[in-house]
């Protein structure tokens, strides 16, 4: 099985042949590095490659591995890509760089509260009951009141549905995020990173793609 070094290089050519094709700098896709459900000696070897941004989905599992990694690699970026319930909302605050899962009201208070770094608004992009994410005719709505709160947008997050085209999908994410006047966009993961960086992702959340399937 390839080594960190050899993934990350294969990641990272991929994406700079979407964006050769596209028109764009490679220089404007950030890689998240999904490290959920691996330890540090999964991740350190990905480091030491010059990887430098994560993606967490779970409040407690960063708070126990992530903040010994940063006391030792202090130029990492931590980012929140998991639902994120309201009342860990002070300590996400805490431990992440940024949060892609805003998605409601009651999540946006406490943010505006913990005084939140910069977040994505999720958008729920396919209508999915089962996922979490902002219905689409409330995005203007809730992007108002996070401006209202005085919170740092930064752009959209969206999670296409599975086994069907996503590029329709991640399409209408960046429509939305043009048309609501955000410039960043975190879609795309290890199975369509590439049609995402072609339709404008900003940050691309990869896992297997980086770390290998899991054992």
């Amino acid at each position: 099985m390839a080594g960190a070094d050899a993934r990350l290089a294969f990641v990272r050519e991929r994406i700079a042949r979407a964006c050769d094709l596209a028109r764009r700098d490679p220089a404007e896709v950030q890689i998240i590095a999904v490290s959920k459900g691996r330890t540090a000696d999964h991740i350190e070897p990905l480091i030491a490659a010059g990887q430098r941004d994560f993606g967490e989905s779970r409040v407690q599992e960063a708070a126990a591995k992530w903040p010994d990694l940063r006391e030792r690699y202090p130029d990492l970026g931590l980012h929140m890509i998991g639902r994120l319930q309201s009342n860990k909302a002070a300590q996400a605050a805490t431990l992440f760089d940024s949060i892609h899962s805003l998605d409601r009201a009651s999540l946006l208070d406490a943010l505006a509260e913990a005084q939140s770094p910069p977040c994505f608004v999720q958008v729920n992009i396919g209508d999915e009951p089962q996922k979490g994410g902002c219905a689409i005719p409330e995005l203007p709505a809730l992007l108002a009141r996070a401006r209202g709160a005085g919170l740092a947008i930064d752009g959209l997050m969206c999670v296409p549905p599975l086994d069907i085209e996503a590029a329709p999908f991640l399409a209408l994410a960046a429509k939305l995020a043009r048309d609501n006047g955000l410039a960043q966009l975190s879609m795309g993961m290890s199975a369509d990173y590439e049609t995402a960086v072609m339709l404008g992702a900003t940050h691309i959340r990869v896992g297997t793609a980086l770390f290998g399937a899991r054992g």
